[in-house]
């Protein structure tokens, strides 16, 4: 009899975390959104002013429900331009300040928002993402060359960025923190959950990298909480021929952009051209022998 209390009492509390499990997957399910973005919804006759830049606003209607606002960042002596896919949270408004890095460098920029971000409407779901991205993409290159424009990505960004880049043949790609996927990012904070079923925007960075046929430049904090450093590692090592890896040194998530090492690699990034080997010359293909142990 009590083998058979026993017995029932471990069920009950299988079938209870179940239930709590089940109960918690629902309510991120409903909430994901909540969890996932933080946008900063701007009025329609907002005006966008930064010290010091030239800036143009464009909107680009999808249809009735859909809208879609951006900004053109001008440099003086225009090399090609950036198109800088942002993270998460706010909207260009306070994203914009960083367009500073790349004028200043001789790169235009254009930023946009996502649905339900700044002036920006419409529904967000993973397509819209991807789609609106390269809409964007597109309109982008009725102006500019394509091997004059560069895909920038940053926190959410990075995802949308090289899932772009695995279908175009932009100059190059740049991820600032990166996630594998979207997935792998989620999971750290619910190990228990079934993540796959209830995830909506699943973005599996890992996938699509493998298809980019540009220089791939990955630029992430060694103390990065928010997405690991190891995922910014992982990531270089699938498509690793193209890729470079730009540790910063103590550099965390959201402040990255105050370590003077970040503004090096841009730098470095931005205005050096790609190394040639020369297989011939070099010591490449040089295999080591193994060292014969002789005995005595």
């Amino acid at each position: 009899m009590v083998k058979i209390l026993d017995l029932t009492n471990a069920l009950d509390i299988v079938f209870y975390c179940l239930g709590f499990i089940g109960l918690l997957s629902l309510i991120l399910y409903i909430f994901q959104e909540f969890f996932l973005f933080r946008p900063e919804k701007l009025p329609q006759d907002f005006q966008f002013q930064y010290e010091n830049q030239e800036v143009e606003e464009y909107h680009l209607e999808i249809n009735k429900d859909t809208k879609l606002n951006g900004l053109h960042f001008k440099s003086k002596e225009s090399k090609g331009l950036v198109f800088y896919l942002k993270g998460n949270s706010k909207s260009i408004k306070g994203w914009g300040k960083f367009a500073v890095d790349f004028t200043s460098q001789g790169w235009d920029v254009f930023m946009m928002d996502y649905r339900g971000f700044g002036k920006s409407t419409g529904k967000r779901s993973s397509e819209s993402f991807k789609k609106d991205a390269q809409l964007v993409y597109n309109k982008l290159k009725e102006v500019v060359n394509e091997k004059y424009i560069i895909v920038y990505g940053r926190s959410l960004g990075t995802g949308i960025a090289t899932k772009l880049a695995s279908i175009n043949r932009p100059r190059m790609l740049i991820l600032a923190c990166p996630y594998y996927s979207m997935r792998s990012s989620i999971k750290r904070y619910f190990p228990i959950l079934p993540v796959k079923l209830f995830l909506r925007f699943s973005m599996p960075s890992y996938k699509w990298i493998k298809y980019v046929k540009c220089p791939i430049h990955i630029i992430h904090g060694t103390n990065d909480k928010q997405i690991p450093f190891k995922s910014g590692i992982r990531l270089s090592r699938i498509n690793a021929e193209r890729t470079r890896l730009y540790p910063v040194i103590n550099g965390g998530h959201k402040n990255l952009h105050n370590f003077e090492d970040y503004h090096r690699a841009l730098k470095s990034i931005l205005t050096s051209k790609a190394a040639t080997i020369d297989r011939e010359n070099c010591s490449i293909d040089f295999i080591r022998s193994k060292t014969i142990k002789i005995k005595k």
